[in-house]
């Protein structure tokens, strides 16, 4: 249950679903202009940069706890952390297929095909846990993870576009 519960606090988030966009994004406009070494550097680099403007931008952002009294940067920074961790766990399993590439377990653009597909198989999951969360009927959940996963992949396509 412990599990279940560092999931939904960590990966059925905002954050999460950021970082899982911004990775395909970023995959999908590296794949032609870098071998897959490259690529996996990149786009995992360009994660971690993401996820650190967020720690900076919460960590300042945050004047108030929970109980809305004042607290420290410290306070502030270690919630933040917690909070936006969501960004770097979501890219770590499409990383994981780029950097098989890398050891030539798989083409990059085999690699860059299987990621994107995991990663609208995990907007879809998080899509379901967002309507479970809710309290919503079984067919809900359903038609809201197809419906997250191809909205996800629309979203993927602008951010492509616009980049």
């Amino acid at each position: 249950m412990r599990f279940l519960r560092w999931l939904r606090d960590h990966l059925v988030t905002a954050d999460a679903v950021y970082g899982l966009i911004l990775y395909s994004a970023l995959l999908v406009v590296l794949v032609d202009d870098h071998d897959a070494l490259e690529t996996f550097f990149i786009s995992s680099g360009t994660i971690v940069v993401f996820w650190a403007a967020h720690v900076y931008a919460g960590t300042i952002a945050t004047h108030r706890g929970p109980d809305g009294e004042p607290q420290s940067m410290r306070s502030a920074f270690r919630h933040t952390i917690s909070h936006v961790s969501g960004m770097l766990y979501a890219a770590v399993l499409p990383a994981i297929i780029v950097l098989l590439s890398a050891f030539g377990v798989l083409s990059i653009e085999n690699a860059v095909d299987d990621a994107l597909d995991l990663v609208v198989l995990l907007l879809a999951v998080l899509g379901y846990f967002s309507f479970a969360q809710r309290g919503a009927k079984i067919i809900v959940r359903i038609l809201g993870a197809i419906g997250t996963g191809l909205f996800g992949v629309l979203i993927i396509i602008l951010n492509v576009i616009v980049h």
